[in-house]
């Protein structure tokens, strides 16, 4: 399994003298979860109803965009829809828009498919199955939804297909959402519930798509792939429109906070989303390091070695501890011969 950060086992390997609690700042879950509730008892003791799960649907059909129920389908998170969806074209050229998520090249490639990865958006076109991660992770880079329909068309007339992972649309800019473009054929949108609404071990996520599409991944899930537990959490929360707004006010004020903080050491974010910010550093490295044995764990990527992922801190004493850290990490640098 590749590492995708959010193991503060693995860390405490890495740094096995590091104060504890841990700072995990690894990933881009929002520290701030939706509220947990009373669950009935049924969530547990019964299995989902099909009429449920059609509710399920249609709430996240109304709060995607997506034209209708129909178009949905909901999984025990994205992660299991890949390697369905990457099936659901002839292997063949998959060409994914990096640098990215690894998991979308890994799940091409056991469907069979010959996997490029391509920092230019127009060489998509030649692909018959084309993945753009949107805004991507961990660089925040968003490409124009009028860009990714005609890419879809283009594709389309192929038999080829277009994946658009939107795992933080829920914090991307108005209007650049795909999920309106479900009823076009060759496209397929992966949204993720967990990231935006802080309950990430609930397991629960979409894709949006025509409804032949939704079909044959509901086949291939089966009956009862969402648990109880996510059945209740997502229709709630997906409902909770006055809790989403406030929260993207929120976490666009945190991340603005965490920018100021880390400018302070001279450290410029230069991308990201209101769930993370990407910093590209020439001591990046040893920022990691200290950072990690001061108990904060960060994100490195092994291909951008110059560049960190930081996730937003939960509250005002994380804040300081990350604060303290990397002024121990300047002292240090400004001492060295």
């Amino acid at each position: 399994m590749l590492d995708h950060g959010g193991s503060i086992a693995n860390a405490r390997e890495l740094f096995p003298g590091a104060p504890e609690p841990w700072i995990d700042l690894s990933t881009g879950i929002n520290p701030h979860s939706y509220p947990f509730f009373d669950l009935p008892q049924a969530a547990l003791t019964r299995l989902p109803e099909p009429a449920r799960i059609a509710e399920l649907c249609a709430v996240a059909a109304q709060t995607y965009g997506a034209p209708s129920a129909a178009n949905v389908a909901a999984a025990p998170g994205t992660q299991i829809l890949l390697p369905l969806v990457m099936r659901l074209v002839d292997p063949g050229r998959a060409m994914i828009l990096g640098p990215t998520y690894a998991e979308h090249a890994r799940a091409a490639a056991l469907a069979g498919h010959r996997v490029i990865e391509t920092d230019r958006f127009q060489d998509l076109a030649a692909a018959d199955l084309a993945v753009v991660v949107n805004p991507n992770n961990p660089d925040g880079r968003v490409v124009e939804s009028d860009r990714l329909l005609d890419l879809g068309a283009v594709l389309a007339r192929r038999g080829g297909l277009l994946v658009v992972d939107e795992a933080f649309m829920d914090v991307g800019p108005v209007g650049a959402s795909l999920g309106g473009g479900a009823d076009r054929d060759g496209i397929v949108v992966l949204k993720s519930f967990g990231k935006f609404f802080g309950l990430a071990g609930l397991r629960l996520g979409f894709a949006l798509a025509l409804p032949t599409i939704v079909k044959r991944l509901d086949d291939e899930l089966g009956p009862w792939a969402i648990s109880g537990n996510a059945l209740e959490y997502g229709l709630k929360a997906l409902a909770d429109r006055g809790w989403r707004s406030a929260m993207q006010t929120r976490l666009g004020q945190e991340a603005a906070r965490l920018d100021a903080l880390l400018a302070c050491h001279e450290i410029m974010v230069t991308g990201g989303t209101s769930l993370f910010r990407f910093v590209e550093h020439q001591h990046a490295a040893t920022i990691f390091h200290r950072l990690g044995t001061e108990g904060i764990l960060v994100r490195r990527f092994d291909r951008l070695p110059n560049c960190l992922r930081f996730g937003l801190p939960e509250g005002g004493a994380e804040l300081e501890r990350l604060d303290k850290a990397l002024t121990g990490w300047r002292q240090k640098r400004d001492e060295a011969p």
